[in-house]
């Protein structure tokens, strides 16, 4: 963040680290926002641009996620509820079921075509989805979940109904397995697609809090207009209590804006001119007047929802992973009824080889393995979308268990990337609190942003804001620094050129902590007042405070922290003490960000990139994780696979704990869904019928219906995660004296 000043420049800084030496060559800036444009881009609001949000009602929703393109979730809702309350006739006159649970089936004319009638509803509509899937995969040459699914209901389907018509002596009255197979997998699949699509639903509400009207400036006096009709370059009045219509940039005034919705954190955030707010946020204490800069399709909202669409979009390799098990285990199902036909032919029992063959294909279904990786991915996003972690791609989310090294960009990112005090030496006689208030004073008609961070300091010092000093005749010094009478004093600001100018030298008792200002890169500012110099203080890009508990967190769980910038090694080295910081890549050109985690990773290193500039994209798009902070640039996001809504580093512990969490869970799933499986279908083929056992079509029924739902049971699990940063986190105790500590003290 290079930016004029109208002091000189004591030291060497590249333009991305905010100049420390306040002032150099330049008048009092009276436009803030003129000189700053990356501004916006360091105040932690998420401002990824997208395509055009649109809320979609649940029963409209409709997803294109391979087996269930062009399926809504109110369709499987719908199918569910209608197949359930069929199935419990159905089961209730199954004399299987009866014999199972020792109650007498009722009889009377009738009676025995209620399971074959409603069972056949059951099939053709709470079936149809999976019947549509299984063709298409047979079409396509693709085996896999669908097509097991559609041949086990249809195998069940027309044994049954061969059972029913009295057609040979078969006895495979499977009505009840087909009637429970069918509910049990539509509401698999409606749970699935509901967690797809929480993510999408929950900005879909968010865009519902949107106003509907906004009050446009116009000529002086406010028009109540339609969001709709707003139009980027216009003000409009935001008062306290109200929503932001669109995002855009504070022109007048200054605000707490809760944030929440976007953040996911619960504090107000404090926004004043200059600064950009987001749409749907809320003006919690003060009106203020915003321009607009982006509606419609380039709000923040818009971009999120794009993004979260994507990340369901994207591939995944576990998904991969249970694709490739459920078309093996078709082939397996296959492979085993054939040889069970076989089997139990040769040995002369073949009324035995067609109820063992329909047996195993009804029950190697692979529901269990069809919801094993889905619902743990959906619920993921959900939960990480929520948290203000938005996953562009899956892949990201698996892989981020397997960093070695986290490589944070500096500036913006660890750091504010805004000026402030981090240093105050006063000479013999004056006080901090006087040197601060002369200072101050001194500054106070100045908007440059070091004059604002020298104000600030000031102000925050209770002793400093009791003195009340007031300046006039304020005056910028091209080369120099600034000029004001205070108190009927002679006052400047300035830095070693302004000392040499007026041949002053840095007092002795000064002499050290200037050095060790210098040394480590900050900018110093003097304060003469009638000729004699009473202090200094030094002004630096201030280190986030979730930095240091980011990063101590990090080496907590083995992972290496690395941190790279284009600011000169003093500064970068002296951040880095501060921070605990492992490896440093200092002085590093834009174009040269990404062969720096190419150097990583020739070391064998898996490495995450967590930046926010456009000279971040290429080292984004290069690492195993590419990690935008949300407030970044477009091009940042575009290029990562995951955006954080927030600017708190410590939401990378989050995303961490996540990837672990939902790796777990996935494991799990794969391990209970396949082994089910591969164990059930070899018992009910009949491997074991010679010492006596033999896997009852009833009994396999159970245990398929048991296996489904401990899969699902065990993915909801996944929502007690806890991704609070603060928990994985929590931030140390304030240092003594925090607010004029030095930031990059070892």
């Amino acid at each position: 963040m290079s930016t004029p000043h109208h002091h000189d420049h004591p030291t060497d800084q590249t333009a991305e680290h905010p100049d420390p030496n306040p002032h150099a060559g330049h008048a009092n800036h009276t436009d803030h926002a003129a000189h700053h444009p990356a501004d916006a881009a360091t105040h932690g609001q998420a401002v990824p641009q997208g395509h055009a949000h649109s809320a979609l009602d649940e029963e409209h929703q409709v997803h294109d996620h391979g087996k269930h393109a062009g399926h809504s979730t109110a369709m499987f809702k719908n199918r569910f509820w209608v197949s359930l309350v069929l199935s419990l006739p159905v089961v209730f006159f199954s004399h299987m079921v009866g014999q199972l649970l020792g109650y007498h089936v009722p009889e009377f004319p009738g009676s025995a075509w209620i399971a074959p009638v409603l069972g056949t509803v059951i099939y053709l509509y709470g079936g149809a989805p999976f019947l549509k899937g299984g063709l298409t995969e047979v079409r396509s040459r693709q085996p896999g979940m669908m097509l097991l699914i559609a041949m086990a209901i249809t195998v069940a389907f027309v044994a049954s109904w061969i059972t029913s018509l009295g057609i040979g002596d078969l006895i495979l009255d499977f009505w009840w397995e087909l009637a429970l197979l069918v509910t049990i997998m539509l509401l698999g699949h409606w749970m699935e697609m509901r967690a797809l699509g929480a993510a999408s639903s929950a900005l879909d509400a968010l865009a519902a809090l949107l106003p509907e009207e906004a009050e446009k400036i116009v000529d002086g006096d406010t028009v109540t207009v339609p969001v709709g009709e707003l139009a980027v370059g216009d003000t409009v009045l935001v008062r306290s209590g109200a929503r932001v219509p669109a995002d855009g940039t504070i022109l007048e005034g200054a605000a707490e804006f809760d944030e929440s919705m976007i953040t996911g954190e619960s504090r107000a955030v404090a926004r004043t001119v200059g600064e950009r707010v987001v749409a749907g946020t809320v003006a919690t204490d003060n009106t203020v007047r915003v321009r607009i800069e982006a509606v419609g399709a380039d709000t923040a909202l818009a971009g999120i929802q794009r993004m979260v669409a994507d990340a369901q979009e994207s591939s995944s390799r576990a998904q991969a992973l249970a694709d490739r098990a459920a078309a093996l285990l078709f082939w397996f199902a296959l492979g085993a009824a054939i040889i069970t036909a076989i089997v139990w032919t040769v040995i002369g029992q073949p009324t035995d080889a067609v109820t063992r063959t329909v047996t195993v294909l009804v029950i190697a279904c692979p529901h269990a393995l069809g919801l094993a990786i889905p619902l743990v991915i959906a619920i993921s996003t959900e939960r990480a979308a929520k948290a203000g972690l938005l996953i562009k791609d899956r892949m990201a989310l698996e892989q981020m268990r397997t960093i070695d090294v986290v490589l944070f960009d500096k500036t913006g990112t660890l750091t504010e990337g805004a000026h402030a005090v981090t240093g105050v030496a006063a000479a013999p006689g004056i006080s901090e609190a006087e040197l601060l208030a002369y200072a101050a004073a001194a500054e106070a008609d100045s908007e440059h942003p070091v004059a604002r961070a020298i104000v600030t300091a000031a102000t925050s010092h209770a002793e400093a804001a009791r003195l009340g000093l007031r300046g006039t005749g304020f005056q910028a010094a091209t080369g120099r620094g600034v000029t004001a009478t205070v108190a009927g004093a002679e006052v400047l600001v300035g830095g070693p050129n302004m000392l040499r100018e007026l041949t002053l030298d840095t007092p002795e008792a000064l002499a050290a902590d200037v050095r060790a200002w210098t040394d480590r890169g900050a900018g110093v500012l003097h304060v003469v007042r009638d000729g004699s110099v009473i202090g200094a203080v030094a002004v630096e890009d201030k280190i986030r405070p979730e930095s240091r508990a980011a990063v101590a967190a990090l080496h907590a769980r083995g992972v290496k922290v690395a941190m790279i910038t284009g600011d000169a090694r003093q500064v970068a080295e002296a951040v880095a003490r501060d921070l605990g910081i492992d490896e440093v890549f200092a002085e590093v050109l834009p174009q040269d960000k990404d062969t720096k985690v190419t150097e990583l990773q020739a070391r064998g290193l898996s490495v995450a990139m967590v930046g926010d500039g456009v000279n971040d994209a290429p080292a984004l798009a290069r690492a195993e994780v590419g990690i935008a902070i949300g407030a970044g640039t477009d091009v940042a996001m575009e290029s990562a696979g995951v955006v954080l809504a927030g600017n708190d580093p410590r939401a990378v512990l989050s995303m961490i704990h996540l990837s672990k969490a939902s790796y777990t869970k996935m494991i799990q799933n794969l391990v209970w869904a396949t082994g089910y499986n591969v164990l059930a279908v070899p018992l009910a083929a009949g491997v074991l019928a010679p010492i006596g056992f033999v896997l009852s079509p009833a009994v396999g029924a159970i245990l398929m219906s048991v296996s489904t739902i401990v899969v699902a049971l065990n993915a909801q699990l996944l929502r007690r995660t806890d991704l609070d940063p603060e928990h994985l986190a929590p931030l140390e105790r304030p240092r003594s004296q925090a607010a004029l500590q030095p930031a990059a003290v070892s």
